[in-house]
């Protein structure tokens, strides 16, 4: 039998963030407490090509129990859901604000998310920046930034291990599969 999945697989790999930014914005206790509180997801950036990441992101979302908002300047429709232009134009309140926009935008998003009232930013994978992190930390808002809204979903769930990844949880438990 060979080596194990190897360290491509390691979650922590898959940062920029140095330890101390880490254990700011990516806290497993505030992930799991997001995971497991938020019932509606704000999907910045979404997309209607269901090759791109928002839209993967959303679709998983939304068949895991989530109430999807798609916001795109774009409009229209996507996975049933009406695509709204900003965060300030959703009429019901939001969880999560998933940010899928380049970094230098953040800050926007960031501001939008106070001015709703959601309960929490989250940045994506690569999207890293400071700025946003504190708008909404002053304002109350958690922040995860750096990760991925899906795999963490899976990490805590039970099921992202059975794509190889290192989930740094060991459990018994066994997830059920769908």
């Amino acid at each position: 039998m060979g080596p194990g999945p190897g360290p491509a697989c390691d979650l922590r790999l898959n940062t920029t963030l140095t330890d101390e930014e880490r254990r700011r914005y990516q806290d497993p206790a505030v992930i799991r407490r997001l995971i497991a509180g938020a019932r509606t997801v704000a999907i910045v950036g979404m997309s209607a090509d269901p090759q791109k990441a928002s839209s993967f992101v959303a679709s998983y979302l939304q068949h895991e129990g989530y109430r999807i908002v798609p916001v795109n300047p774009r409009g229209g429709q996507v996975l049933g859901e009406t695509i709204y232009p900003d965060l300030g134009s959703i009429p019901f309140p939001v969880d999560i604000v998933d940010v899928f926009r380049p970094p230098f935008e953040a800050p926007t998003f960031a501001r939008q998310a106070v001015a709703i009232k959601a309960k929490a930013l989250w940045l994506q994978l690569r999207i890293v920046n400071f700025e946003a992190a504190e708008i909404a930390t002053a304002a109350g808002l958690d922040v995860v930034m750096d990760r991925c809204l899906k795999m963490e979903h899976g990490r805590f769930n039970g099921t992202l291990h059975w794509g190889g990844m290192n989930t740094e949880i060991i459990s018994a438990r066994k997830a059920r599969a769908r």
